[in-house]
């Protein structure tokens, strides 16, 4: 039986300090259709406000010229400056029995940088891992740092 699970990883070094990086997720991610518009065209709050732990938001997406639809519930851990989306229902579950985006910001003398991760579980072996996902995170990433990083 081939393993279904499975884990993808990266960093992505910030000019950000990680206080501030993890802010914007932590309260700001309302801006981020304008952050990051190439991908994220909408975020609406379902239930629960923009900082609030376990609140529900619903966001529209693009990925390799696709639109999807993503709702999850945020799981902040403002110890360790984690976020973690624990995805519920939308078109990445059409690939996807299991999807959960987490971004873990560390801070160094200089900067920071955000260790990103994408938990998944396939439901076949054939289907293909989030890599175009990955590559979405890393971009967000990097456009969000640039944000935060000119503020």
């Amino acid at each position: 039986m081939a393993n279904l699970q499975g884990k993808l990883e990266a960093e992505v070094e910030l000019k950000s300090p990680a206080d501030k990086f993890f802010k914007f997720w932590r309260s700001e991610t309302h801006k981020m259709p304008t952050v990051t518009s190439k991908h994220i065209q909408g975020i609406k709050i379902h239930e629960g406000d923009w900082d609030q732990h376990g609140a529900i938001k619903i966001w529209n997406y693009t990925v390799d010229g696709k639109s999807g639809t993503f709702k999850e519930k945020v799981e902040f851990d403002d110890n360790n400056m984690s976020v973690t989306l624990h995805g519920m229902e939308g078109h990445v579950y059409n690939e996807y029995k299991v999807y959960k985006p987490m971004c873990k910001v560390v801070p160094k003398e200089q900067g920071s940088v955000a260790k990103l991760s994408i938990e998944y579980e396939k439901y076949k072996a054939s289907d293909p891992n989030p890599d175009k996902y990955m590559a979405v995170f890393i971009d967000m990433t990097t456009d969000i740092d640039a944000h935060v990083s000119s503020a």
